[in-house]
């Protein structure tokens, strides 16, 4: 039978040369009256990238002709990144002249015409196709040009000005917000077309903010009526004695739930008891394959939205709310089924047995960071005596997590320790309070117990040869690395090792421990490491210094976790054949790159919306005086952080006493004659003179 699998199983054959479509019929034997459907199959993997026609009208792969496919990444500047398909490939550079019209996140064929060589090691392209467009709507303003009406994107990568007609039914007007569709992509000149399909309001319109962000995300905000329908009736159905029926009752372990105090989706609960050689670590989590079953349309419906989204004081679920809130959240003292993964650790934190099972569990206590950390921290007789029976419990599970934290740093784990922002709203979407968001013991705990759990299903995976998605963090490239080795030296630092590793960053975070450029050298640390992203193929989180990683823990907010857990499932029911683990193969590359994405798009909407709600808490005080710590000096200023992490600019054509010059040596700004000088950890008094809430822009002035 002739398919997709067939053809590029012959195609990558190391004897294949080129053949054109008439040679390929003959070599499939492709009858006559079939040829339609064989052209069919082939222009699909021309579309997908998966083969390219050449201009002798001959198929190939893309590799074998210096192509490369991947995702690309614009500047707000003009150029662009690509990050290859191809695991532990380095970006490509594309200037803004070689984009051909290629969009922020779009996925591209790029044409190598430049070999990583001398200082800089970066391979340098040029896109020659457009695969897949990722944006066919944007948010942006819609304004009179010189000669046409336009709509600018809000993005700043989209870099692309959107041409527009008047519309009838929609009455826009110069300043609006608007939604814009894509009519007309952009070609080599930069130009497209598009029109305006929804007016989203003025800009600083009251309310507009959330409904903006998930517009310009392209975030899926209301489940379609058949997808709460099927929610609807997997959600009322009751556990039956066939559910329950080859699961592991664990029933009588006391384990807890330990969340924030507004989560509902409760995916995960804990269990520690101490045993010979060490501990007994369950982590147990809920079994969400058992409802959304495979190509349902809950199942769909997830793997669109790849993750849930969470806006401050709004989630966008991956699931609906009759499941992720109900069915499968494990609320305290009900009947839940579950995947329960039980390591038995020793003192020095590794797992030297462990099992996985599917069970059926019931939490005893639903608790919350808050309460653990009071508990920890010996306050609160109260708590001490509603929860006396669980005392020892949290002690335990303290000391126990403490032993598995020691060993990942021991391995080169990197602790980055950025201060995090907690927006307290009202129910109106008013920011009341911004706070930095402390992390406790408790928090600290889930985290470990979630890591080790993750790296013992990701091994168990790998050790059966199963086709999953792993979680994926590259090594460094050398061009990123030289590039923070010279930002370093200004410090009196350097990254150092014929190998690199993540021991050699690790040092450097210690190192860097409570000096006034922490906060600075760790972020551009972070900025010069690849996003973190999920492909089939296990090849380690440089992170946390893991050889084999997945994501297990959260079926109800991340689908690639819901794809282990399918996974797991069939090899514990004992029901996954040879076809079924190929048919799961050649799905598994698509899952993650699509799982990616949408983490990516969520991580943005959330960031972007914490940094407007800053804005918009912060005009109530303009005028008024602050005192902060410059974070970081640029040629233009320097940032100012207040101690509730708001952070705003001081503009070097503000500070008037002086004419101040940029040592880009040692990241200060010098005045010519006075020789005062502002340098990062300097505490500073500034006056909070400008704030534009649609840009999310904090001005501040020296007093």
């Amino acid at each position: 039978m002739v398919n997709k699998t067939s053809i590029m199983e012959y195609i990558r054959q190391d004897s294949y040369r080129p053949l054109s479509f008439e040679d390929l019929m003959r070599v499939f034997q492709v009858e006559a009256e079939e040829q339609w459907k064989f052209a069919r199959v082939l222009g699909n993997l021309e579309k997908q990238g998966e083969i390219v026609k050449t201009r002798k009208n001959k198929y190939g792969l893309p590799e074998k002709m210096n192509l490369t496919k991947g995702v690309i990444n614009l500047s707000q500047r003009g150029y662009g990144f690509i990050t290859p398909d191809q695991p532990d490939a380095p970006e490509i550079f594309v200037y803004g002249r070689n984009l051909n019209g290629a969009m922020h996140h779009d996925k591209v064929l790029v044409r190598l015409y430049q070999e990583a060589h001398g200082e800089s090691r970066r391979p340098e392209g040029e896109v020659v196709r457009v695969i897949k467009r990722a944006n066919k709507e944007l948010v942006g303003t819609f304004e009179r040009g010189r000669h046409s009406l336009q709509v600018i994107p809000d993005d700043p990568r989209q870099i692309y000005p959107i041409t527009v007609s008047r519309s009838r039914k929609l009455k826009a007007t110069p300043g609006d917000r608007v939604l814009v569709k894509i009519t007309s992509w952009p070609d080599k000149r930069g130009v497209a077309e598009g029109k305006i399909v929804e007016v989203l309001g003025k800009k600083g319109q009251p309310g507009l903010d959330v409904q903006v962000i998930i517009k310009k995300h392209g975030l899926a905000a209301e489940f379609p009526d058949s997808v709460l329908e099927e929610a609807e009736r997997v959600a009322s159905q009751a556990i039956s004695e066939q559910d329950i029926s080859g699961r592991l009752d664990l029933r009588k372990l006391p384990m807890v739930t330990i969340d924030g105090e507004d989560a509902k989706d409760l995916d995960d609960a804990v269990s520690v008891v101490r045993i010979k050689g060490g501990y007994r670590l369950g982590v147990h989590i809920a079994d969400v394959s058992h409802y959304v079953r495979e190509d349902s349309k809950l199942d769909k419906e997830a793997c669109r939205r790849g993750t849930s989204v969470y806006l401050i004081d709004k989630v966008l679920p991956m699931l609906p709310p009759q499941l992720s809130n109900q069915i499968c959240s494990l609320n305290a003292g009900q009947d839940r089924l579950a995947l329960s993964c039980i390591m038995d650790v020793n003192p020095e934190g590794q797992v030297f047995n462990y099992e996985i099972h599917k069970s059926l569990i019931k939490v005893k206590e639903r608790m919350t960071y808050r309460d653990v950390n009071k508990i920890l921290a010996g306050e609160a007789e109260e708590l001490k005596e509603r929860y006396r029976d669980l005392i020892d419990q949290f002690f335990l599970m303290q000391e126990l997590a403490e032993i598995i934290r020691k060993e990942r740093m021991q391995r080169g784990m990197l602790d980055f320790d950025f201060p995090e922002s907690k927006v307290i709203v009202d129910d109106n979407g008013v920011p009341l309070e911004i706070r930095r968001r402390e992390q406790g013991p408790g928090e600290k705990l889930i985290e470990d117990f979630m890591i080790k759990a993750n790296e013992t299903v990701a091994q168990h995976m790998h050790r059966l040869e199963l086709p999953i998605l792993y979680r994926v963090h590259e090594n460094p490239d050398e061009e990123a690395l030289l590039k923070l080795n010279h930002v370093l030296g200004v410090f009196g630092h350097q990254i150092k090792g014929r190998k690199i590793s993540p021991r050699l960053f690790q040092k450097l975070l210690l190192d860097i421990k409570g000096r006034p450029e922490e906060q600075m050298i760790a972020l551009m640390v972070l900025r010069s490491m690849k996003h973190a992203r999920y492909l089939p193929q296990p090849l380690g989180h440089f992170g946390l210094a893991s050889q084999y990683y997945c994501h297990f823990t959260s079926p109800i907010r991340r689908y690639p976790d819901l794809i282990v857990h399918r996974v797991l499932s069939l090899i514990l029911e004992g029901n996954i054949s040879e076809r079924k683990k190929a048919s799961l193969n050649s799905k598994m590359a698509a899952y993650g790159e699509h799982s990616t994405l949408q983490e990516i798009k969520a991580e943005e909407a959330e960031r972007e919306l914490v940094a407007i709600k800053k804005a918009q808490y912060m005009k109530q005080f303009v005028g008024e005086e602050f005192e902060g710590r410059i974070s970081s000096v640029q040629s233009f200023g320097f940032f100012v952080e207040l101690p509730n992490t708001v952070e705003g600019l001081v503009h070097i054509s503000s500070i008037v006493d002086d004419y101040y010059e940029f040592n880009d040596r040692n990241y200060t700004l010098t005045g010519k004659h006075s020789g005062r000088k502002f340098a990062i950890g300097d505490q500073v008094k500034v006056l909070l003179a400008k704030v534009d809430v649609n840009e999310a822009r904090i001005d501040f002035e020296l007093i």
